[in-house]
């Protein structure tokens, strides 16, 4: 036996060579693992309704598999993590049933990069029956690569807009390069944006209605940044597990950018100027450390005035989270 629930104990039975447990329980490597201690089961409270990615630590401190459970998330960073559901994880209505029958286009987008060194890629997604002449809502999505197949919005908004419950939008999926450096509030993110992505998309494939900005966790961070900063160029705004900790600048102590400790300078700012330009949706996980921060972002919108919904699911910090968290984002931002 890998799991057994009761409720909301969770037990995890350790399997041979099991030191420790890790995941979103202990924020993976953000918290002490949980020791085994001589092979004795271990037991924890978790969130009803939750879906909790996990996996052992052997005496080493390297993951491994839980051997005993098959059950896999849509994790695309480690193969390791295994998933059990306290209760059941409750889906969105939009992803059951069929497929939709009209779906959108995707057309592909390769060149050499200006602003950020290397080959650049976009993925430019219109929907079924798109006048790129006709104004239309264009969304700019940071980590593409895993917007368009793990989450795949494309696929949310065709379901959407097939039922009659949404409009069509241009989407954008833009794949980073050097994701920590280009998403971490830097402001030459932007530039690339408008010196290499806008000429690309905008004339051949879209006419701009409006423009709005969509990312998860650094992705998430840049995307409210840029688009509260620049109300000439954004009104809108989806951040999933925004990763609102952050400052310029700021790095732990082996160099690499800081999203424990820095701060939540992005809050601070719009508290200061809130951006009523701009309609926001945020969600979070619950088994997450950026559940504190995402909230005291919300409140902040709620108390500057922002137009901006804000929504919690009981998972964590990845895929599932965010993809359960597609179709929301996209009703509030595109429904008729």
């Amino acid at each position: 036996m890998a799991v057994s629930v009761q409720g909301q104990q969770v037990t995890f039975f350790p399997p041979e060579g099991a030191a420790a447990l890790v995941g979103d329980m202990t924020d993976w490597k953000k918290k002490p693992a949980i020791p085994v201690d001589g092979g004795q089961p271990l037991t924890l409270t978790l969130p009803r309704g939750a879906w909790v990615e996990y996996a052992w630590l052997d005496a080493a401190g390297e993951p491994f598999a839980d051997p005993d459970n098959p059950q896999r998330s849509l994790n695309p960073w480690w193969p390791y993590p295994r998933a059990v559901e306290v209760g059941k994880y409750v889906r969105h209505p939009l992803w059951q049933g069929p497929e939709a029958t009209q779906r959108g286009t995707a057309h592909r987008l390769t060149w050499e990069g200006n602003v950020f060194p290397g080959t650049r890629r976009a993925v430019v997604y219109t929907p079924h029956g798109h006048d790129p002449s006709r104004p239309a809502p264009v969304y700019y999505v940071q980590d593409g690569v895993a917007f368009y197949r793990t989450g795949k919005l494309g696929e949310v908004m065709d379901r959407a807009v097939e039922r009659g419950l949404a409009l069509g939008a241009v989407l954008v999926f833009v794949e980073p390069g050097d994701r920590s450096a280009e998403y971490y509030l830097n402001g030459r993110y932007l530039d690339f944006l408008r010196e290499e992505v806008f000429p690309r998309v905008e004339g051949e494939h879209a006419t701009v209605g409006e423009r709005g900005l969509w990312g998860a966790s650094l992705g998430g961070l840049i995307s409210l940044h840029l688009g509260s900063t620049h109300p000439d160029l954004f009104s809108r705004v989806v951040s999933h597990s925004g990763a609102f900790i952050a400052r310029p600048g700021a790095t732990d102590a082996d160099g690499t950018i800081d999203t424990t400790t820095a701060g939540e300078w992005l809050r601070e700012r719009l508290e200061a100027a809130p951006p009523r330009h701009l309609r926001v949706s945020l969600d979070t996980g619950t088994l997450e450390w950026l559940t504190a921060p995402n909230r005291r972002m919300a409140a902040a919108l709620a108390d500057g005035g922002v137009e901006h919904q804000y929504r919690e699911y009981p998972s964590g910090h990845n895929w599932v989270t965010w993809r359960e968290a597609l179709p929301e984002a996209f009703l509030y931002m595109q429904g008729g």
